[in-house]
């Protein structure tokens, strides 16, 4: 078929050590970044490959379709006569792996093809893959790295905290009330936020893989736990859903009903629930669960991420929204990093992950924490 082709490589540029990458290249990287998202989310990275000719045009095209099947080079390989690709350069999101799995390595099928150059935008995290760069350096092949590397690690971001933690990314949600509230004091709590805050709810919730909730709020909110559009029709991209906790979830339970089949843990042990996820394939976890879930995952410090809804609104009482996270005194405090500030309507959107730790300011004034908005 015809292949669409970059205009004509512009000169490329030395630094004080290497070469860097053409105008032609950086394109290709991002077409091959298109290329990566069609793959599935799961065990393996989502990587895209584009094969371009030494005057630019493009040779082939691949990505990765999940694991046990071919990468993202190998599959640009494959659609080449032997030979075609002699002198080519292989321009891949991802280093190429030096390691064999249920597939071999792709530096290894990169050499053999006759490639002469190799362009990647980020280097593979894990000790098993890596290395692929020295070897197809050690076999004369020019090699390039950092292109798009930033688009590169945002679209593996989570994959990579897999490889690094052992365990999905995983980010905790609750709406309160501007007194830290998400309830009344007969319990009554949909809705706190306004249909702004609670659409962008539902966007991420499409993002995620999994999406994780307690058997308390099953029981008490009968949440759907899916992601929906405004006229509450299903979003293409639904959460796996995941309920967590000892008691049993009723035969009639909305969440029996969802898309996709949910996962019981009859478990407190969240590590080893987290642990299960990933080896699933699972990299992105929401919670969503009331009050006692998020502060369990506080407390055990697998809360990588916070998102809270803030509606101007005063309830009182004593449903907070976060319980015991473990904190017995404010040196122990669990400080934090603010991310970003999002007006949506009438409420904020707060955006925090786990601070670095350091030096704290003696003139800092700690703020109190505030039961999580209903879920649906």
């Amino acid at each position: 078929m015809a292949r669409r082709a970059f205009p004509l490589a512009l000169p490329r540029f030395r630094g004080k050590d290497k070469e860097m990458a053409s105008a032609v290249e950086i394109d290709a990287m991002r077409r091959a970044l298109e290329l990566a998202r069609r793959g599935p989310r799961g065990l393996n990275p989502q990587v895209g490959a584009v094969i371009l000719s030494p005057a630019g045009d493009i040779l082939a095209e691949g990505y990765h379709r999940g694991a046990g099947t071919a990468h993202a080079e190998v599959d640009a390989l494959s659609q080449l006569s032997p030979d075609a690709a002699r002198g080519a350069t292989a321009v891949v999101t991802l280093e190429p792996c030096n390691h064999t799995g249920r597939t071999g390595p792709c530096a290894l099928a990169l050499i053999e093809a006759g490639i002469a150059r190799v362009v990647y935008a980020l280097d593979d995290p894990t000790d098993a893959a890596s290395g692929g760069a020295d070897r197809l350096r050690a076999a004369g092949v020019d090699v390039e790295s950092g292109p798009e590397a930033d688009a590169a690690e945002q679209l593996v971001r989570d994959w990579t905290h897999l490889q690094r933690t052992g365990r999905p990314h995983v980010t905790v949600k609750w709406a309160q009330s501007l007194d830290g509230r998400a309830a009344a004091a007969d319990g009554t709590s949909q809705w706190i936020t306004g249909p702004d805050a609670r659409r962008d709810v539902h966007a991420r919730r499409a993002q995620a893989d999994a999406i994780v909730a307690g058997t308390g709020t099953v029981r008490s909110d009968d949440p759907a736990l899916t992601a929906r559009a405004d006229d509450g029709s299903l979003l293409e991209d639904q959460p796996m859903p995941v309920i967590v906790g000892e008691s049993e979830t009723a035969s009639d339970a909305a969440v029996r009903r969802h898309p996709r089949d949910p996962l019981f843990y009859s478990t407190h042990d969240l590590h080893a629930v987290l642990e299960d996820l990933a080896e699933q394939g699972v990299q992105r976890v929401f919670v969503e669960g009331g009050p006692t879930l998020a502060s369990a995952f506080m407390r055990e410090g697998l809360a990588d991420e916070l998102l809270v809804y803030i509606a101007p609104v005063l309830l009182g009482g004593s449903r907070l929204a976060l319980g015991d996270v473990g904190v017995p005194s404010i040196d122990a405090a669990k400080r934090l990093s603010v991310a970003s500030v999002t007006s949506l309507g009438d409420d904020l959107l707060i955006v925090a992950r786990p601070a670095v730790p350091g030096p704290r300011s003696p003139e800092t004034v700690p703020a109190t924490a505030g039961e999580n908005e209903g879920v649906a």
